[in-house]
């Protein structure tokens, strides 16, 4: 991995990054369009933070425009999940051993759910180096490494009976809205990448009360994780 490059930190929400914005020297802006992005160094390193938005067209642009744009190291996108595993608690923070996309169904044409349909693309592996500097880090918050499903869709107790048929296929652990796309832009352009999540609920009735009461938690998770990987 190389060292002269940028670490991307990217997060879907305002709040998902703020952190890193926060405690970031030599902040300079720098905007492509719509898109915007703050370069800088974190903890002596350099790296580059930007909100993402919402859903996997946003993340695949986004990351798309980054790579482009400053051709880094690598990628770490943070944010929020809901829980699909029974052991995950609120405030548990997954790291994505891969991640999949679960609205990716092309089973009419002989495909299994998640395969990207004519390649051998289903699973997307996070980097294993990335990975194992995650694990390390101490944190009040119980670490998990799991599967992450991306759909477009957010997740509460309308659709988990449809998800949890996906589930016991796929084997997911958390749903969320952006990870298996950025995944995905990594994997073709061979940058290692590792998603990070805390989960804010249970992908329930109460999920829209407990998304936005959490938010600060997954800020403060993410920093911690983050932090972690860089001084390593």
């Amino acid at each position: 991995m190389s060292t002269s490059n940028p670490f991307i930190i990217l997060g879907a929400l305002d709040a998902e990054v703020e952190a890193f914005l926060s405690h970031m020297d030599n902040k300079q802006l720098v905007q492509g369009g719509r898109l915007a992005a703050h370069t800088g160094t974190l903890n002596g390193k350099q790296v580059v933070v930007c909100k993402s938005g919402v859903g996997k067209v946003y993340a695949a642009m986004t990351t798309q425009w980054l790579i482009q744009q400053f051709h880094p190291s690598a990628v770490i996108f943070t944010g929020v999940a809901g829980a699909l595993n029974l052991g995950y608690e609120v405030g548990d923070i997954v790291l994505a051993q891969d991640c999949v996309q679960y609205d990716m169904d092309a089973r009419g044409l002989g495909f299994s759910v998640g395969t990207i349909p004519y390649t051998d693309l289903r699973y997307f592996d996070s980097d294993v180096d990335l990975l194992k500097k995650a694990q390390a880090t101490v944190t009040e918050h119980k670490l998990h490494v799991g599967r992450i499903l991306t759909g477009d869709r957010f997740v509460t107790h309308e659709h988990i009976s449809q998800l949890l048929d996906l589930k016991s296929e796929l084997g997911g652990d958390a749903v969320e809205m952006e990870g298996a796309a950025v995944a995905q832009l990594c994997t073709i352009h061979q940058i290692p990448f590792l998603i990070i999540r805390t989960i804010s609920d249970k992908a329930n009735a109460d999920s829209p009360i407990d998304f936005p009461r959490f938010l600060p938690v997954v800020a403060h998770n993410s920093f911690a994780v983050v932090k972690h990987i860089l001084n390593s």
